[in-house]
């Protein structure tokens, strides 16, 4: 093809946002399109990960699992194997969607008056320290979701995750940047950190977060993952993991201990739903807060919108999530309590 006929072609193609030739001006990005599976994730590593599993076999849910652990790896900015999780599956074969409630407890051994205590008239929780560590149920998630939707062995799905903490990964531009930041929040919030130095031993490089590109290895996170394969997760509720992670605790001054761990259980939960002008939007029940976005969909369905990217449309569409997060953070809670 001719110079001017690139320069034509340019010319007349329809204008996208940055750098693409068509497509709606307010998206920067083309749709992906696939037949035989898709995934999604902020890691394009992970985001591999996933559609490997689908190509050896693997159901959705085992390559959610693999990306998911991956993410604990590649973005530990973000969650891991110490945080929530939160599933809402499709089963064809049933027609019907399951729900999964994977999100931690409070300490047992934690009570409302040593909490204001320690809290000390501070009328928020703060965002570090022991006093937000809730029981983790994302690996119990995984397990369980596995057990009934899973097709490859769990070491086949975790394989991954460990081959990559062993060997290394290149560290993504974005989360090299959240990793520094992340530091440096560490430090502005160091009252409320009871021990820091294993954070220190273990996610930095030199004394320094590692930057865009630099090869990052955990392999303490990778026997971990091992461990966790090989138990089918019971060490990390009921056994060697569980009791190190009591004594770590107790050694830095926090509240988990292993009785939170053994005694923990999430729940399969049936998910909640509106349909918003002929769609149904599926979310999980309280105590996640997914009944917020149900909230804003039956605020917005009050107007109508005509342009998606004009002022007005953003402003309804902010307006409609500041009013359902008031209410959520204002009434949903634990049902069970």
């Amino acid at each position: 093809m001719t110079t001017t006929a690139l320069a034509d072609t340019a010319q007349n193609a329809a204008p996208g946002g940055g750098d693409r030739y068509s497509g709606p001006g307010f998206a920067t990005r083309a749709p992906v399109l696939a037949t035989h599976g898709m995934a999604a994730t902020a890691q394009p590593l992970a985001t591999q990960i996933a559609i490997d599993v689908l190509k050896r076999g693997g159901s959705a849910v085992d390559a959610a699992i693999a990306a998911n652990a991956a993410l604990g790896l590649m973005e530990p900015v973000g969650c891991g194997i110490g945080g929530d999780l939160y599933a809402i599956v499709w089963d064809p074969k049933t027609g019907k969607l399951h729900g999964y409630n994977g999100s931690g407890r409070s300490p047992m051994g934690r009570s409302l008056e040593d909490l204001k205590r320690k809290l000390n008239g501070r009328a928020d929780m703060p965002s570090h320290g022991s006093l937000t560590v809730t029981v983790p149920g994302a690996v119990d998630g995984w397990f369980a979701l596995h057990e009934r939707f899973g097709k490859l062995p769990m070491k086949k799905v975790l394989e991954p995750a460990i081959r990559y903490a062993e060997q290394g990964y290149p560290v993504s531009q974005l989360v090299a940047d959240y990793w520094k930041r992340n530091f440096k929040g560490f430090e502005r919030n160091a009252k409320d950190i009871e021990e820091i130095a294993n954070a220190k031993a273990t996610y930095l490089i030199d004394g320094r977060a590692p930057t865009h590109g630099e090869i990052f290895r955990n392999p303490a996170q990778a026997g971990t993952l091992e461990e966790l394969a090989a138990s089918r997760c019971e060490s990390l509720y009921r056994g060697a993991l569980a009791e190190r992670l009591d004594a770590h605790s107790r050694a830095s001054g926090g509240y988990l201990r292993a009785s939170d761990l053994k005694d923990y259980r999430a729940q399969w939960v049936d998910p909640i739903h509106i349909n918003y002008r002929g769609v149904d939007v599926w979310e999980i029940p309280p105590s996640g807060q997914g009944l917020v976005a149900l909230m804003a969909l039956r605020i917005l369905e009050g107007f109508s919108f005509d342009h998606r990217d004009s002022q007005q449309t953003w402003h309804r569409q902010l307006e409609a999530m500041k009013l359902a997060y008031s209410d959520g953070l204002h009434y949903i809670t634990d049902p069970a309590h």
